[in-house]
């Protein structure tokens, strides 16, 4: 479903000089509250705070909800990219394609793994992996002998999702698997699927800034199969049987504990409602700034019609310090995501590669999120776009 087909939803009230936050996670809890503090009570009457009952009821709403075969809830957004590379046996030699531009967890998983990432340039306009590159990198990789190339993980980055028509037509001619990493993009859609089921596995994140969000760390694996979600159960429990008391595979500590998955659980009864005001705050931003700077592709470059998330609002600025600190005189909070590519930083240099990743580094120096949150008002979206627009124009 193309951004174009969401209905207009209404904004909340506020004055638009009231103070704006980059994130805010205070409004979201007092609309929720007192049903948390019943979920809360709940669970400290049957004391289950590891595997209780509120664990597979989050599954199953998130499979409704994405459509997924299953989902298996585990302790961080970072666990859920790390098991499914367990499982499935990556290791010494084995190459996963990740973007160079993304947050760092997405290559310290696959290093965690044993394997080894090679780095993807990306779409100047998506911010998103770029499959022609992908392709380049995998040709690259098919001439060496100490590497085999296993898997691709695509980042669908501030909240829109890669293309994956694009990516899967790489990945289905030289066999590699797919392993989304949707941390920042739970509510997306590309086609008439969500988020969740446009790959066989995908990992995503409950840090409390995300779309979908808990109180503390934690973070789910959606996948197409239930097979695998029947393996990373194991794998969450230490690599144990139904007993969980024998080993029968390696594993670790990922389990996701009852008092977030309720958290989370609770967040998906108004989760629709405030991903429609994510859409509406998207779409003032654009209306107000596009042909004067450079924002995020709504869309992928494959032929389906992709919807963001919205979890980040990003523009590119070539003046971006000057104008950051600007915004920052008239009370109006940015951020960075992100300032230095993967590929330049030190722990992860050794895999460089020749040329570098000329997109990436320019998107590190021009990049700039303005606030998004369902919690903005019209009035306060309204005065951040004159805040940017001055500072550009100034």
């Amino acid at each position: 479903m193309a951004d174009s087909e969401h209905a207009p939803v209404d904004l909340i009230e506020l004055a638009s000089d009231a103070p704006i936050r980059f994130f805010d996670l205070k409004a979201q809890q007092a609309s929720i509250r007192p049903a948390l503090e019943t979920r809360w009570t709940d669970i400290l009457d049957h004391g289950r705070y590891i595997g209780g009952p509120e664990v597979s009821e989050l599954e199953q709403k998130l499979c409704a909800f994405t459509g997924a075969a299953d989902a298996v809830a585990v302790g961080s957004g970072t666990q859920a990219l790390v098991m499914p590379m367990i499982g499935l046996g990556y290791g010494y030699g084995d190459a996963v394609f990740v973007p160079g531009f993304t947050y760092n967890a997405s290559v310290n998983a696959v290093l965690l793994a044993g394997a080894t990432p090679v780095f993807v340039d990306i779409n100047p306009k998506t911010f998103n992996m770029c499959p022609e590159d992908l392709e380049r990198r995998v040709k690259q990789v098919a001439r060496q002998r100490n590497l085999r190339a296993k898997a691709v993980m695509p980042v669908d980055l501030y909240g829109l999702p890669a293309d994956y028509e694009g990516i899967g037509t790489v990945a289905d001619q030289y066999g590699l698997e797919i392993i989304s990493d949707a941390a920042q993009s739970f509510g997306g859609q590309s086609g008439n699927k969500w988020v969740g089921a446009l790959a066989s596995i995908t990992a995503t994140s409950f840090y409390p800034t995300k779309t979908l969000g808990g109180y503390g760390d934690g973070g789910a694996i959606l996948t197409t199969d239930k097979g695998i979600g029947d393996m990373l159960r194991s794998i969450r429990w230490h690599g144990t049987g139904e007993d969980r008391k024998n080993s029968i595979r390696v594993g670790l500590n990922g389990r996701c504990d009852s008092i977030q998955c309720a958290v989370v659980s609770e967040k998906l009864s108004i989760f629709e409602a405030e991903r429609g005001r994510r859409l509406a705050i998207d779409a003032l931003y654009r209306k107000h700034l596009s042909g004067v700077v450079e924002i995020q592709s709504r869309f992928s470059d494959s032929a389906m019609n992709s919807t963001s998330a919205c979890g980040l609002f990003t523009i590119r600025v070539s003046d971006r310090d000057r104008v950051r600190a600007e915004l920052s005189e008239q009370g109006i909070p940015t951020s960075i995501y992100y300032d230095t590519p993967l590929h330049r930083m030190p722990a992860f240099e050794h895999f460089n590669p020749a040329g570098g990743l000329p997109e990436c580094e320019r998107a590190s120096e021009e990049v700039l999120s303005l606030p998004m949150h369902p919690y903005l008002s019209e009035g306060q979206v309204g005065r951040i776009c004159e805040g940017v627009l001055g500072a550009v124009r100034g």
